[in-house]
């Protein structure tokens, strides 16, 4: 069959005009072995005042990535510039970053996309002279990445004809890039200077999100190589960000929250969220395999076994030494007695002291290790306590040997339990070697698993006291019984009222003139009660009259209890301020977003978060930090030096701590210059610090 020739004329005709209509969406590729980019539009025609999506199509090739508006650690951003010109003029929006992956290689995170992408932006062609057709000229740069990186660039040009509605053969790919596209997020998002960051809402349950993860779109907002630990709740998500150079305490910081349900569906939310206080949520309850228990425990009871060398535990080991001389008259079944007693209110008050502080989280509450002491009151408590027990070591009222001689009036052994409760209440400030680790792996452990190392933590404070109870004959070095222990008595009232002259400097610390105050008047009135108690006592052994014993004793106990009542309910006052600089050491306030800054410039920063009610935290400053050897090292090598202040409530503090899994002070860390932060132990010497910070000694 032949074909007439002016058949073959018109379907070439057709197939010409036809074929401009065709590529009216899609401009000429820019290809290489990398990638194939392209222009495209959702619409083949414009009109004037209409919007028109315009996008830079690429088709990555596989191993390949390019990258987001944040692009991390390494990479660079996609620019895209679009222009109307003719038929109608008109200028491009920014780019409408659909939400990237995160990838990891190595050390570094990037913000990226692979395979098949579409980066839109949004043009509306204004009216211009005539009606012709529009040309829209682009011009883009992108970074493809692999095991190499290579800079690629494109100019395009698409010429559309003025018409109505037509959508592109392109118009699937631009509705799917706008379903990837963050969506403005329907929860209150809230961020902490420290870098928690807590969304809020109806929706969100630890059934609706299984997993959560933020990406700034500032470059060196936050460390994005760390965890972003998350905690749900019913009705609120948190991320605990690890703040960067560029956090500046969160001030206009803005980004991407995703979350994923059990199903594994992602939405992307787009938030800038408030900064302000943020009340952290408790960690959820962790499944702690058996084998992970047993390193707790183990580690718990080391930890105990070493508590009894820290100097919080001095004033009362002073008490207990008293007992040792029962022990060596061969008072086998009392000196046993007493030691379970004691024990047994060591345990005991671990596990209530523990439980008070898994409680509090589960409430709201920054509570860690020590918390209790950050209470003007309970210190004052504590000082007035410990000042009558001095008074009775210095026979100013002598009802007994045991803890404020209680054992005459409760049952036997009553004044050995509640030894062994003082003991736990003036340890709890201090965290000894193995301690640390073990009390926050008890806390974020199950209630068992979590009950098991705080009684292990108990023993171990216990034991050397039951060894001795159960072996006596190590006691035979001991001297007999005799006026020398009344010697022993008084002189160990020193090392409590040294004790108490330090909770009455806490106690101005965090309660200012007014806890002085008060503190002074509690003194005299515990003097003056135990004074009484003594004249009470006194008048009982001659056989006095019942009626003026019982009038001592009524001030006695009116004496008392308006002390302990008055000294716990004192205000606090917030005469410590922990954003002021210091220079009295050398060191400087800790700050979240200083040590993001510092580490940013590369400048090492050695970070010691102490507390004042903390012995072992100023024993090591005293012996180590504050010696002339560290300090000129310090300053020879350029190390900031910052200081964390914990004496009261610090949200910054509380959340760096609980970053690195710790509960409580001291806690040291050391950021050199370039490489990985080192963790320091819990007691210093100079040559561990000089060791740690590269300057030699021994």
């Amino acid at each position: 069959m032949v074909v007439p020739f002016r058949w073959l004329v018109s379907i070439l005709c057709m197939v010409l005009l036809a074929a401009p209509a065709a590529r009216a969406a899609q401009s000429a590729a820019v290809s290489s072995e990398r990638a194939r980019v392209t222009l495209v539009t959702d619409d083949d025609a414009y009109m004037p005042g209409r919007a028109l999506h315009v996008g830079l199509q690429m088709h990555l090739a596989p191993g390949w990535h390019t990258y987001w508006l944040n692009p991390g650690d390494a990479g660079e951003a996609t620019t895209l510039t679009v222009t109307a010109r003719g038929g109608a003029d008109g200028q491009a929006s920014a780019i409408e970053w659909p939400v990237p992956r995160v990838l990891h290689d190595g050390p570094l995170t990037s913000y990226a996309y692979t395979g098949d992408v579409l980066l839109p932006v949004t043009l509306v062609p204004v009216a211009g002279q005539g009606d012709g057709p529009v040309t829209l000229s682009a011009v883009a740069d992108w970074l493809v990445c692999a095991d190499v990186c290579v800079p690629e660039h494109g100019t395009f040009t698409l010429v559309l004809p003025r018409g109505g509605p037509q959508p592109s053969a392109q118009v699937a790919d631009f509705a799917r890039a706008g379903a990837q596209r963050p969506v403005a997020s329907p929860f209150a998002a809230r961020l902490s200077p420290a870098g928690i960051l807590q969304l809020a809402g109806r929706g969100l349950s630890p059934d609706a999100v299984t997993a959560a993860w933020f990406m700034p779109d500032v470059s060196g907002a936050i460390d994005q190589d760390v965890t972003q630990p998350l905690v749900v709740g019913d009705g609120t998500v948190q991320l605990t960000l690890r703040p960067g150079p560029e956090f500046h305490g969160g001030a206009g910081l803005s980004g991407i929250v995703v979350l994923r349900d059990g199903t594994g569906r992602e939405r992307g939310l787009a938030v800038r969220p408030v900064v302000g206080t943020v009340q952290p949520l408790a960690p959820p309850v962790a499944t702690v395999h058996a084998a992970h228990i047993g390193v707790l425990v183990l580690m718990a009871f080391v930890g105990g076994m070493i508590l009894n060398l820290m100097p919080c535990v001095f004033p009362v080991l002073a008490m207990k030494i008293l007992s040792l001389e029962r022990m060596a008259r061969g008072e086998r079944r009392a000196a046993l007695g007493g030691a379970a007693a004691y024990a047994a209110g060591v345990v005991g008050s671990f596990v209530v002291l523990g439980g008070a502080i898994a409680a509090l989280r589960v409430a709201g509450q920054q509570a860690g290790w020590g918390f209790q002491f950050q209470s003007v009151g309970f210190v004052i408590v504590i000082c007035l306590l410990l000042f009558a027990v001095a008074l009775n070591l210095l026979g100013v009222f002598a009802i007994g040997l045991r803890l404020m001689g209680v054992g005459t009036v409760l049952p036997a052994h009553a004044g050995d339990f509640l030894t062994g409760v003082l003991a736990v209440v003036l340890a709890s400030p201090c965290t000894a070697p193995f301690m640390g680790a073990a009390v926050a792996g008890a806390l974020a452990a199950s209630p068992l698993a979590g009950l098991l190392v705080f009684v292990a933590l108990g023993l171990g404070l216990a034991a050397p006291y039951l060894l001795l109870a159960a072996m006596p004959g190590l006691l035979g070095w001991l001297p007999r019984p005799g006026r020398w222990m009344e010697t022993v008595r008084n002189l160990l009232a020193l090392p409590v009222l040294a004790t108490c002259v330090w909770l009455g400097w806490v106690a101005w610390l965090e309660g200012g003139q007014d806890a002085l105050y008060l503190l002074g008047a509690g003194l005299v009135l515990v003097a003056l009660g135990c004074w009484c108690l003594r004249r009470a006592t006194a008048m009982d052994l001659r056989g006095a009259m019942e009626g003026r014993a019982g009038l001592y004793r009524a001030v006695a106990i009116l004496s008392l209890l308006v002390a302990f009542v008055g000294g716990a309910v004192v205000p606090p006052a917030s005469v410590h301020d922990h954003g002021a600089e210091r220079v009295v050491d050398g060191s400087s306030a800790f700050s979240p977003t200083r040590l993001a800054e510092l580490r940013g410039q590369g400048r090492p920063v050695f970070v010691d978060m102490t507390a004042a009610w903390c012995i072992s935290c100023l024993v090591n400053e005293r012996v180590a930090l504050s010696t002339h050897a560290v300090q000129a090292a310090f300053a020879r090598q350029g190390i900031v030096y910052m200081k964390g202040d914990w004496t009261q409530r610090n949200a910054d503090i509380t959340a760096f701590l609980h970053a690195h899994g710790r509960d409580g002070v001291p806690f040291y860390v050391y950021y050199p210059a370039r490489g990985a932060e080192v963790v320091l132990p819990e007691i210093l010497s100079p040559g561990l610090v000089l060791r740690v910070i590269g300057a030699g000694g021994n």
